[in-house]
Order: structure tokens, then C-alpha cells, then sequence
């Protein structure tokens, strides 16, 4: 026997054939035992969290921010934080509505308010 539990020598003639087949299982089998761990975890996620909604809601939603994902970059520079946004909001803007804008007034001239809705009490 060259490698234990396997059944496999080297003296056989189609020793490649079958290395080649047995490692096919056995990446196989890793993958679904990967797929089966990432199921476990997110099914313990989404219990955790439901049970956690349940119970502590601002606790859940404390748990669901990503820090990582937020506020991980540089620091931006406030000087040219507070000049974009004084240039941006300084400058007057000339807005041209398209024609579509009249297309659209004249339609909606056309259409007859809706009666008041009374509530009788009762």
C-alpha cells in the first residue's frame, strides 16, 4: 500500500487514473463541506439576528453598521471640504427646463381635481 485508506499502489497500471479520481473526491467533498459550513453560518446569522430584532432592536442595528466599510479612508482636508461646497453652492444656477415640462403643465391642466373627501364621524 503507497498511501493508506486509499486502496491505491503504485504498482498499478492506472495509478494516475485513479490519484486523478480520488483527488476529484476529495475536492468534491471539500466543497461541499465548504457549502455546508457557509449555510450553517449564515442560517446562525439570520437567527441571531432575528432573535436580536426581537429583543434589542438598536443593538441589531448597532451590529449591522459596517465601520469597515464607512469612514476607513483618509480624513478629508477641511479647507477643501468647506471651498467645494462653497463653490458649489455660491454659484447661481440658470436652470432651462426642456420642452417636455410644458407637455406635462398642459396635461395635467386638463385633469379635474378630486371631490374633498368628507370623514362622517360615527
Amino acid at each position: 500500500m503507497a498511501f493508506a485508506g486509499t486502496n491505491i499502489s503504485l504498482y498499478q497500471p492506472d495509478i494516475t487514473h485513479k490519484l486523478t479520481e480520488y483527488i476529484d473526491h476529495l475536492k468534491q467533498s471539500i466543497a461541499a463541506r465548504g457549502k455546508r459550513i457557509r449555510r450553517f453560518t449564515e442560517r446562525s446569522t439570520r437567527f441571531n439576528q432575528n432573535r436580536l430584532f426581537q429583543s434589542d432592536q438598536k443593538r441589531l442595528y448597532k451590529s449591522l453598521e459596517r465601520p469597515e466599510v464607512c469612514g476607513t479612508g483618509p480624513v478629508p482636508n477641511q479647507a477643501n471640504t468647506v471651498a467645494f461646497w462653497r463653490g458649489l453652492w455660491s454659484e447661481p444656477v440658470n436652470h432651462s427646463e426642456g420642452p417636455w415640462t410644458e407637455v406635462v403643465a398642459s396635461q395635467c391642466a386638463r385633469i379635474t381635481p378630486m371631490d374633498p373627501v368628507i370623514h362622517n364621524a360615527g
